[in-house]
């Protein structure tokens, strides 16, 4: 198999959303740029298991023109843009192995397609594509250079595996850069869920109480964007750092048994099990809305909700209504998947832009410095943190002050002082 996308057809309304998306991520094409004179992937297979959006698309074509041969397979089986996987395969002569809404045996077939390529970066999105070829594959580890994982539950994953011993190539952690996590996890989540919670259910927010599982950065940005839209939130924590910032940032904080009474709306964005459990359906109002926006859909024990009702049906796309035998209804959003990308389209481009140009820039230090790594998890470097940073407020059109020679001086002595 070639490719397997949902319709070719498809192909030119995918080529237009990847163009209109590309106007908004100066910083990948810049680089996309210079990669394409200076080549520095060249002769590299590389193995892509990311959200399939416009985004994407316009990483595949940056690694493209720097010389590797990719290959790109979903990372979740609801996040898939179907025309925009065509227009990959069709217009820009990049394999592509997703669909929307494939059942998990094709998802993980499609995983397998991509390996069978035998790659020599793997780039993952939740470490799906990491896990199955230490699994299933390891025949392939010594073609392997290195790896990057984008998001906050696949880093978990592969410290896991090296504090275990079990990984066995050097993986950079894109999540970790400052221009990432703080710029993709706190805007581009909080502004994406909020759009695919309001696609899904057409609610008016204002009022409303929203309960968010989780205060770190895409926590905090789903918290922020939900206030902004005039609904009361409360949040969940098992951190007491984050627990003691969110109620300092004027959030009410309190366990999950308690809000699981009070709100009308909960979005999980934990990375954990069974954040949202059978005794908190027990006590939620009746057309009580729960969501996930963490990479797994695991964060609510959909089981539990499945045992518990007595009826279930769809009464809008993206909207399971559950009822239960006391007449109670809860309502199960995009299947408890990432509600972003089920629902709607994931983040803008202009917050990827920093954090595929991070996942671009991996790729190419890898390449080069490959050899010097041991198998285990790194942060993006620095450097390449502060560049990307500087592009993109080149980009915007932001200017910035320079230390001094003075200022310099005195920020590296110890002389000085009152």
């Amino acid at each position: 198999m070639k490719y397997h996308v949902k319709d070719l057809s498809l192909a030119d309304d995918g080529k237009l959303r990847i163009e209109w998306a590309d106007r908004d991520m100066p910083v990948l094409r810049m680089i996309r740029e210079r990669f394409a004179q200076e080549k520095p992937l060249a002769g590299k297979r590389i193995a892509a298991c990311l959200h399939v959006t416009t985004e994407t698309a316009n990483l595949m074509r940056t690694l493209k023109a720097g010389g590797a041969e990719v290959v790109l397979t979903a990372s979740n089986p609801l996040s898939t843009q179907d025309d925009v996987a065509a227009a990959l395969v069709k217009h820009y002569d990049i394999p592509v192995f997703a669909i929307k809404g494939e059942d998990t045996e094709t998802y993980y077939s499609h995983l397998r397609a991509a390996l069978d390529t035998a790659p020599h970066i793997t780039m993952d999105d939740g470490a799906d594509l990491v896990s199955t070829l230490h699994k299933e594959r390891r025949d392939l580890l010594p073609h392997i250079i290195g790896g990057t994982e984008e998001t906050t539950t696949g880093v978990i994953r592969l410290r896991a595996m090296a504090a275990d011993g079990a990984l066995a190539y050097p993986v950079i952690a894109v999540n970790d850069a400052l221009t990432k996590h703080l710029f993709d996890n706190r805007y581009g989540t909080g502004q994406s869920t909020i759009d695919g919670l309001l696609r899904a259910t057409n609610i008016l927010l204002a009022g409303r109480t929203v309960v968010v599982s989780g205060y770190g950065w895409c926590g905090r940005g789903v918290a922020m964007r939900a206030r902004g839209m005039g609904a009361q939130v409360i949040v969940t924590e098992v951190d007491p750092l984050k627990a003691l910032e969110a109620a300092m940032d004027g959030y009410r904080v309190m366990p999950m048994t308690e809000a699981a009474r009070e709100g009308d709306v909960f979005i999980t964005v934990t990375g954990d099990l069974h954040v949202l459990d059978r005794a908190h359906f027990e006590v939620m109002k009746d057309g009580a809305m729960v969501a996930n926006s963490g990479h797994f859909n695991v964060e609510i024990n959909i089981p539990a909700l499945e045992e518990m009702a007595e009826r279930k049906r769809r009464v809008r796309p993206f909207v399971d209504e559950y009822t239960l035998p006391d007449g109670r209804r809860i309502y199960l959003l995009a299947e408890g998947r990432l509600l972003n990308l089920a629902a709607a389209e994931g983040h803008p481009a202009s917050v990827m832009d920093m954090s595929f140009a991070n996942q671009a820039l991996s790729a190419e230090y890898l390449v080069k410095h490959a050899a010097d790594l041991k198998p285990q998890v790194y942060s993006v470097p620095r450097e390449i943190d502060l560049n990307i940073a500087r592009l993109k407020l080149d980009a915007m059109g932001v200017r910035i002050d320079t230390l001094t020679e003075e200022q310099e001086r005195y920020l590296h002595s110890w002389e000085e002082g009152t």
